[in-house]
């Protein structure tokens, strides 16, 4: 069984899912597909999806029963603990404190490389 919601995501992505998956909710499909369906499937999401934001879920044989993969989510990440995968989510002020830190990362980089060029 696979699970995938799709968020912002273009219209025409969600019609080539419904060939193989069934839409119960706008960007919610539900299905029962090959492994290597559903990896080609997810590539296509992957690819298609622009700016919008995709999750997927799917039964496997492992502790938890199922498997993850996210994709396009600033604020979730997958973490793995000794084959157990949860999801991590940063609140907003951890978020702006990311974006705030990587602009200011290559001025500390630049700052260095003119210090040791001296």
């Amino acid at each position: 069984m696979v699970v995938m919601i799709l968020e912002k995501v273009p219209k025409s992505l969600r019609g080539e899912l419904t060939r193989w998956l069934l839409e119960l909710d706008t960007g919610v499909f539900v299905g029962r597909v090959s492994a290597t369906v559903r990896d080609l499937l997810w590539a296509k999401v992957v690819e298609k999806a622009g700016d919008g934001r995709c999750a997927m879920a799917w039964r496997t044989n492992n502790e938890q029963g199922f498997s993850l993969r996210l994709h396009g989510y600033q604020d979730r990440a997958l973490r793995d603990f000794d084959g157990i995968v949860l999801v991590a989510v940063r609140n907003a002020e951890a978020v702006r404190k990311a974006e705030k830190l990587k602009r200011t990362q290559p001025k500390l980089r630049g700052d260095l490389d003119k210090k040791n060029l001296d």
